[in-house]
């Protein structure tokens, strides 16, 4: 086999292993979601909404940029899918919101960067996301350790949090 076809091939394999990654995608509106199921597997989390209908939460890898909504209708057939580690998303969480609240709007943090700090009782979770310049950043929600509802949040790239590489380092997503 000459190098030429050999890269082809390498090429095609690595992507064709993309195509599991979204593959609600491939699905069309209202195909249902145990057929979802079945393409994207057991979603991390999901619940009931208001009416009948049903999230199911797709959070890819531990360090993933993408945290996946697949929404259901009354009848569990599937009616959209959305990323919601976006900046969109992150703006709608507010000092005083549960989280549980925090949960349903963003999903699941990454859990071996949740950290107490017993002197100032507050304890944060962290998300990693694509920004807007699709750079690698980190989105933190900064609860009170005591009631355990949020305070603040914040976002900075890793880039300039020095979080893998010295900080003149650039990488994207």
């Amino acid at each position: 086999m000459s190098s030429r076809a050999a890269i082809w091939i390498l090429a095609v394999g690595l992507l064709s292993g993309c195509t599991g990654y979204d593959a609600v995608g491939r699905l069309p509106v209202g195909a249902r979601l145990a057929d979802i199921e079945r393409q994207m597997g057991f979603p991390a989390l999901r619940w009931q909404e208001p009416g009948g209908g049903e999230t199911l939460v797709y959070p890819f890898g531990s360090m993933g940029f993408h945290t996946f909504f697949v929404r259901g209708d009354a009848d569990g057939r599937f009616i959209a899918r959305e990323n919601v580690l976006t900046t969109t998303y992150f703006n709608r969480i507010g000092a005083g919101m549960t989280q549980e609240e925090v949960i349903r709007t963003i999903g699941p943090p990454v859990s071996a960067w949740t950290v107490y700090f017993k002197a100032r009782d507050e304890l944060v979770w962290e998300w990693r996301y694509c920004d807007a310049w699709n750079e690698p950043a980190r989105f933190n929600v900064l609860f009170d350790g005591t009631t355990l509802r949020v305070r603040s949040t914040m976002s900075a790239t890793e880039r300039i949090r020095a979080v893998f590489e010295p900080g003149t380092i650039r990488t994207w997503c």
